[in-house]
């Protein structure tokens, strides 16, 4: 199948050809053969989901070439096309094709728009690489391959301080999770002799019950593997404990936060947990506790979430909280479910984040909601394609008629959490019901802060300077002078009127926006089905159609319980932020400890600063100061220089420039060449 080599190979022809281009190709001719390339791949990939949506396609491989010959290890550089491939290659072309598109307005005045647009097409066949693999080791150089592309669109704006740190420390985490995931593949290779993921699926049920030395422990050898596996899936999905790089990678260009911290990168944990599930599912340990891991992940993301003020942090953390919700859906047993979100989530969050960048757009760059406000009249189109964002996380709809994405996919991970039955499942089921209102609570917080109430414009100083910049000639025509000289609106904006985002930049919203609505509906049947999922599914993962029958059987009231934490939460967010906006206030005055835990993160990085920053710091200053400095300087490089300085001054001291001085050294050296001789 020459198609899946085209699918993945084109954007790595792209990103080559913008990246040694650069602006000797100009920007006009990078971004064209980038967003060509990938929007060719998207077109390649449907047909391919589509296929095996009808039932018309059956897995397949397809060689490339040898990679690795090294003793026992023989490792097959080959494409694996299946239902979870094609279901990632749809996920992954389109948004990553409508991002591309994007990038032509939102980074038109950038001066380096060939590198971004040549990193955007590398992230791209690095995740394609990822999810075509069929071996962990293939898999591992995309894994690697997406870390150093996002390390290197984080820090796209090196010029930034900010931004060098974010991607330093999104780089320095993932290599934690990545640590992991590199010892799991090393333990299956001991274990099973090979790397084929397919070869390791097949003879796993073969080590059920076995025990492996690790650490000088007996250890069941399934629960080690899958938890080193999942250690790796913690980093790259940003699970807690290894989550703490997500919120600051929102220093990349926001089409970056839409790329990779929305619909792909982030996903490539819950992919690989799906793609490895036959080998959880012999393991009630580790199962456990990627069930336990993604539950607190979803809680802590959501009640941090609350209390953000960055419309980017806000979608960062809920983009945190919804990978909780895909982990635990896998850990209780519905993979179906986990992925079914995963393909909803990619269309709403990557629609909220670029709605997001259109907001920061419109608003000269500001991203802090409290200056915002009254933004739906003046960016209409934006606040239609955010509104159907919302209605599709927060998972509006009404059962058996018709629902948003979120309302088929999340509500599906929650019953199957109920409907497994099991107590880790009744700890999910309890936490992702909390974590639906807290969604809903800072979604709509989002919508009324940005799109609602009165323009807050004047109290920014990015809009003041905009509107100084952009109206400084006409003030006095425009409006009446206020006590800075600037002129001012009777709404008090300082004669700043936001825009809306142009063409490029609104289509991709246009159709993010139909996926937002449509993609749910179109396609519960196929993902969760208890029959239709079997058939789908065709073993790319351990689908369990007992469980997904028992989710659809659950009592009424559990299928009503996310509807009815989201009505409260639209209310709750109501209530605060439209019907008395001094709520948010009194709250923080009354519960500040509350308020300062939640707004600090739960203080992770001040924990992991005074853990592991502070001493590695401590202990490099050692090293430089008293070991490089002190003694290999002193006794090498600055010893060495030393010797030869002072060896220097004393043969200087000969060279006089006088004749006699000459000559009675050529006497002294005469004298003592004869009594040499006379002694020998």
């Amino acid at each position: 199948m020459e198609t899946i080599k085209l699918i993945v190979f084109l954007p790595l022809l792209a990103a080559l050809i913008a990246g040694l281009g650069n602006r000797m190709i100009g920007n006009v001719a990078a971004k064209a053969v980038t967003t060509a390339a990938l929007f060719i791949s998207c077109a390649l990939s449907w047909p391919i989901f589509l296929s095996f949506l009808g039932g018309h396609a059956e897995a397949q491989v397809v060689p490339v070439l040898d990679f690795i010959r090294s003793g026992d290890l023989n490792v097959q550089w080959a494409l694996r096309v299946d239902t979870l491939t094609a279901v990632m290659l749809v996920v992954v072309t389109s948004v990553s094709s409508l991002v591309h598109l994007y990038s032509w307005g939102y980074m038109s005045e950038d001066p380096s728009q060939p590198r971004f647009f040549a990193y955007l097409s590398l992230f791209t066949f690095a995740m394609l690489m990822l999810v075509t693999a069929d071996s962990l080791v293939q898999m591992f150089f995309g894994w690697e391959g997406v870390g150093l592309a996002s390390y290197l669109l984080i820090g796209f704006w090196y010029h930034k301080p900010s931004a060098n740190a974010a991607a330093i420390k999104a780089f320095v985490v993932n290599r934690v999770g990545d640590f992991g995931f590199s010892l799991g593949i090393f333990g299956v290779f001991l274990v099973f002799g090979t790397v084929s993921i397919p070869e390791i699926l097949e003879a796993a049920p073969g080590y059920a019950g076995s025990t492996i030395g690790f650490l000088g422990y007996r250890i069941d050898t399934i629960t080690l593997l899958c938890i080193l596996l999942f250690i790796g899936a913690m980093g790259k999905s940003a699970q807690l404990g290894l989550h703490t790089w997500l919120p600051d990678a929102m220093e990349g260009p926001t089409p970056v936060s839409a790329l990779i911290h929305a619909a792909t990168m982030v996903t490539a944990g819950v992919f690989m947990v799906c793609r490895l599930s036959p080998l959880f599912e012999l393991s009630e340990v580790a199962t456990n506790l990627v069930t336990y891991v993604g539950a607190a992940t979803a809680l802590f993301a959501a009640t941090v979430g609350t209390t953000q003020t960055d419309i980017k942090r806000v979608i960062a953390y809920s983009t945190c909280s919804q990978l909780g919700y895909m982990f635990f859906a896998a850990g209780t047993g519905a993979y179906g479910a986990a992925m079914f979100h995963l393909f909803t989530h990619a269309f709403f969050k990557a629609l909220l984040f670029l709605g997001a960048g259109s907001v920061i757009h419109a608003m000269h760059h500001e991203q802090d909601m409290r200056y915002y406000g009254g933004l739906r009249k003046h960016i209409p189109f934006t606040f239609w394609a955010m509104m159907a964002g919302t209605l599709a996380i927060t998972g509006v709809g009404v059962i058996g008629v018709f629902g948003f994405a979120g309302f088929y996919s999340k509500d599906a991970i929650i019953e199957a959490a109920f409907a497994s039955g099991t107590e880790a499942g009744g700890v999910a089921f309890a936490v992702a019901v909390f974590a639906a209102l807290l969604t809903s609570f800072y979604s709509w917080r989002l919508i009324f802060l940005t799109f609602y109430g009165k323009p807050r414009w004047s109290q920014s100083e990015h809009i003041q300077h905009a509107a100084h910049d952009a109206h400084g000639h006409d003030d006095h025509a425009r409006g009446h002078d206020d006590h800075h000289g600037h002129a001012q609106d009777d709404d008090g904006t300082l004669g700043y009127h936001p825009h809306e985002s142009p063409l490029p930049m609104l289509v991709p919203l246009a159709v993010l926006t139909i996926g937002a609505i449509f993609a749910g509906y179109g396609f519960h049947h196929a993902f969760i089905g208890a029959e239709e999922g079997a058939a789908f599914w065709q073993g790319s993962l351990a689908f369990d159609a007992h469980l997904m029958h028992a989710m659809h059987e659950v009592p009424l009231l559990v299928k009503l319980s996310a509807t009815i934490v989201m009505i409260l939460g639209l209310a709750i967010a109501w209530l605060a932020y439209i019907k008395d906006t001094t709520i948010p206030a009194r709250f923080t005055a009354t519960f500040p400890a509350v308020y300062q835990f939640l707004l600090n993160k739960w203080y992770w990085d001040e924990l992991y600063n005074l853990i592991f920053v502070k001493p590695s710091l401590w202990l490099g200053r050692i090293l430089w100061k008293k070991g490089d400095e002190g003694t290999i300087d002193r006794f090498g490089p600055h010893g060495a220089a030393e010797v030869v300085l002072q060896g220097s001054r004393l043969a200087v001291r000969f060279q006089s420039g006088y004749l006699y001085s000459y000559a009675f050294v050529m006497l002294l050296g005469l004298v003592g060449f004869a009594t040499w001789a006379m002694t020998r």
